[in-house]
């Protein structure tokens, strides 16, 4: 049991200086003024500090990605440090270019280990290629039957994409959207969008065509190129929800995407913000020569967050939307995440004046204290 007192609490609206006592990994009571004497009982002194929801960042390749550039290239595992000193305390995990030497079992495993150690785990059955690799052998079977798969990842509009129609696309979405409705899950397509000239058009296309909601397709990396990103807000605007990814080139960090887009009345509650973490970015020249590759932070998404307050002039309340409230409505798990409320998973942070991380629970329990790790994952200390 955790009795923080005395803290500004952001749910993510303000709610003023509160008192928040949490007991069997939710939050139990929201008062102004809460008095528990028991040895039992932890007491956190919140003074000076801001108290928001844990960050969910629903873009995570928590078994590595990369293997573009050769074997050498292949990134590690994340590991549980790495994401709740990034604030994460709920993560999506997937897979990315490679679906042949990484497995959606090893997705799994990596998901169900991450989730012993303490945080909130979902996961994307397929990679970029199609027909999509699965555990077994369906899209419908592993959302509806393997508890962590809630969608399924494709690629479109990149040359490292399987190019494929739409007739293909609209099975994948029809699959994910029965077999979300049958689960009792999200059921979405999370679609990895390159630099092809096609862009969103195959999605206008089939959404047109067919009874699919928009809901189900959800365009991630749509900061990439400007013709991309004004497709992406007019997919907003109609009702879809896109994703803007942590660590692109200046102009269209997702900061500076969302002022634009609600200066064109783009729904704000039709945008998210995610890290890509673990997975590689590459450049390639014009014959398709690779000739720069790294790998992406999830702290990226703590970070875009200070600067969309710090240099952005967003206030704590409208920037943390969308790394919290609008992603967890999005994934269908609010107000279980995303939010300070009686009732809700104890996943939350206090961050200093500075915005920094001070503080992480995680289901209930103090991950990092005082900016000291806590809690390592299983072999992260060896």
């Amino acid at each position: 049991m955790i009795l923080i007192k005395n803290v500004e609490v952001y749910s993510p609206e303000y709610k003023g200086k509160k008192d928040v006592f949490v007991s069997g990994g939710k939050i139990s009571l929201i008062e102004d003024n809460i008095n528990f004497e028991n040895e039992k009982i932890k007491i956190i002194d919140g003074s000076g500090k801001k108290l928001t929801p844990g960050f969910i960042d629903q873009h995570v390749h928590i078994t590595g990605g990369g293997g573009e550039g050769s074997f050498k290239t292949r990134a590690p595992e994340i590991t549980l440090s790495k994401l709740t000193t990034a604030g994460i305390t709920t993560v999506v995990g997937l897979l990315g270019t490679d679906g042949t030497t990484r497995s959606v079992e090893n997705l799994v495993s990596k998901a169900k280990a991450l989730k012993e150690e303490g945080i909130t785990v979902f996961a994307h059955t397929g990679s970029y290629e199609y027909p999509s690799v699965t555990v077994t052998g369906s899209i419908k079977k592993d959302i509806c039957f393997i508890d962590e798969i809630i969608g399924v990842k494709l690629a479109l509009s990149d040359h490292r994409a399987p190019n494929v129609s739409n007739l293909e696309l609209q099975r994948v979405a029809s699959d994910a959207r029965v077999a979300g409705m049958l689960s009792g899950k999200p059921g979405i397509v999370v679609l990895h969008m390159g630099d092809g000239k096609k862009g969103l058009q195959p999605v206008r296309e089939i959404l047109e065509e067919t009874e699919i909601p928009m809901k189900t397709i959800r365009p991630t990396h749509v900061n990439r190129r400007e013709e991309l990103l004004k497709e992406a807000f007019d997919y907003a605007k109609a009702g879809g929800k896109i994703d803007l990814t942590c660590g692109i080139k200046e102009q269209f960090t997702p900061g500076r995407c969302i002022k634009r887009a609600l200066e064109e009345n783009v729904p704000s509650e039709n945008i998210t913000i995610s890290s890509d973490g673990y997975g590689s970015w590459s450049k390639y020249d014009e014959a398709g020569n690779l000739v720069k590759m790294g790998v992406s932070s999830v702290s990226s998404l703590h970070n875009e967050f200070k600067q969309m307050v710090n240099e952005l002039d967003f206030t704590v309340e409208d920037a943390l939307v969308y790394l919290t409230s609008n992603v967890a409505k999005g994934l269908e798990v609010y107000p279980r995440k995303g939010c300070v409320a009686e009732g809700s998973d104890a996943d939350l942070l206090l961050l200093d004046e500075n915005l920094d991380i001070d503080t992480v629970i995680a289901n209930g329990k103090v991950m990092i204290e005082n900016k000291e790790i806590l809690v390592y994952g299983s072999y992260e200390q060896m």
